[in-house]
């Protein structure tokens, strides 16, 4: 059964001067906390245990200078493990790795690696080298990191791209954002002075309505006020219309109805002649 180092014994024990060493301890679990008690463990040897993977949380431990993880079942180390800025020695010897993270680069004090035995990638392969010595272990130390830093600036440049190109399509979308709105905008301003000028002949129309009626009003009451002469204009013309008739007689007098009628209502009334028709007028 996998243990942790906690369950049989304190660390503390184990530590010889700036060494301590896990390995062999049947571990499936790196103790991180109980790790980070022990900064002055600079060197610090888990080989030939159950590891599966590294927590991201070892990556703080950045006191470590010498680091053996051979043995192991890892897969993947932390995505973080560049955090880990002293280290200068670091054994990967037989585990299940295919690549390292990208962050590997910034372990510049790396002086000394060893990768054989890991199922690596063509590229990482070539890059780490046979390792059967001191000497290539080293070379193969400086062309991994030499490898790591290249794909770390492919890394950045990609990265660089795509945040170029995210700005390129979120200035896009503004600026259809900002087409869309202006779209927006005209189609209610249009609309509002379509409704505007709508209301407006409106208005005028009812303005003219109001303007015809009251004309024809206007018309129909001086229509009715010629149509409906008062008594006096009725007598005048009564009067006129007499004289006309009686003066087409030439004051003969011949047509007795037309002398009463012109002596009766007309200003010959008072003429000598008139004087004696309205006598015997009233006499009758």
């Amino acid at each position: 059964m996998s243990r942790t180092p906690g369950k049989h014994g304190n660390l503390r024990e184990k530590l010889d001067g700036n060494e301590l060493d896990l390995s062999l301890s049947d571990i499936s679990e790196v103790p991180v906390r109980e790790l980070a008690a022990l900064p002055k463990a600079t060197i610090l040897d888990l080989s030939c245990n159950k590891l599966t993977i590294i927590p991201e949380e070892f990556c703080s431990l950045i006191h470590i200078v010498r680091l053996d993880l051979s043995k192991n079942q890892l897969v993947q180390l932390p995505s973080e493990f560049g955090r880990l800025i002293n280290l200068q020695h670091l054994d990967l010897l037989q585990n299940r790795l295919a690549v390292l993270p990208i962050t590997f680069s910034q372990l510049k004090n790396l002086k000394w690696l060893d990768l054989k035995d890991n199922p690596l990638n063509p590229t990482l392969s070539k890059a780490a080298g046979d390792c059967l010595d001191e000497k290539q272990c080293k070379e193969c130390a400086q062309r991994v990191l030499q490898h790591m830093q290249s794909l770390q600036l492919e890394h950045d440049k990609e990265m660089q791209h795509k945040l170029l190109l995210d700005q390129e399509r979120k200035q896009k979308q503004e600026a259809e954002q900002r087409m869309k709105e202006e779209k927006e905008r005209a189609l209610r301003k249009r609309k509002k002075q379509q409704q505007k000028e709508r209301r407006r002949r409106d208005y005028n129309a009812l303005q003219a309505a109001q303007k015809e009626s009251k004309k024809k009003t206007e018309q129909q009451h001086t229509d009715n006020h010629k149509a409906a002469p008062n008594p006096k204009q009725k007598r005048q013309y009564n009067v006129v219309l007499a004289e006309d008739n009686c003066l087409h007689h030439s004051f003969s007098f011949h047509e007795p109805l037309c002398a009463v009628a012109v002596c009766h209502l007309t200003e010959l009334k008072n003429h000598t002649v008139c004087t004696r028709v309205n006598t015997v007028y009233k006499e009758h």
